[in-house]
């Protein structure tokens, strides 16, 4: 003798081909929704390529600055190797420009006020960069606001896009000439 026992139909539970297909058409909606909304952030967010360039050419040009010299004098000066202050430099330096072979950018204020323009040939963005820079004096840790040390700020800029990069560059060497 059997002694299984089936329960009736109507207390099995499951779901039938209808809610399913309404559960797939419900969720699909939702996730088309989603996706709309990734798509158009993702879309209008900057592009990370050009943010990437633009930091590439904003450290390049604060390395480029920073290098150069910080004394009491332009190293073009007479007194430029014995100065003990900015009073004792013989003044007269000649007029310089960046990337110039007899009279070039040599100390950090030269850069002051500068707009460098660069492209970026064989990229898919070759035009359109600048970097703007700003020497000001400044007062750090125990330094005096004399001049001993400069706030140098860079930044570099491509339409819309910008990326400001700061950086110090102090007196702890008067008198090297480059």
């Amino acid at each position: 003798m059997c002694t299984e026992r089936y329960a009736p139909l109507a207390t099995q539970r499951g779901l039938t081909l209808v809610e399913l297909i309404f559960f797939i058409v419900v969720v699909s909606f939702g996730l088309a929704g989603i996706l709309l909304v990734l798509n158009q952030s993702t879309s209008r967010s900057a592009d990370p390529m050009v943010r990437k360039q633009l930091l590439a050419i904003a450290e390049a040009v604060m390395e480029e600055v920073r290098l150069q010299t910080h004394g009491w004098c332009d190293p073009d000066d007479a007194n430029a190797a014995t100065a003990t202050s900015a009073a004792d430099c013989a003044g007269g330096t000649p007029a310089e420009a960046r990337g110039s072979a007899t009279a070039p950018w040599d100390q950090v204020s030269d850069y002051d006020g500068a707009v460098i323009t660069t492209s970026l040939a064989g990229t898919a963005y070759p035009v359109g960069f600048s970097a703007s820079v700003q020497v000001t004096p400044t007062m750090l840790g125990s330094l005096p606001n004399d001049g001993s040390a400069l706030q140098i700020r860079v930044t570099a800029t491509r339409g819309a896009e910008s990326i400001v990069l700061e950086g110090y560059r102090t007196r702890y060497a008067p008198n090297a000439l480059p």
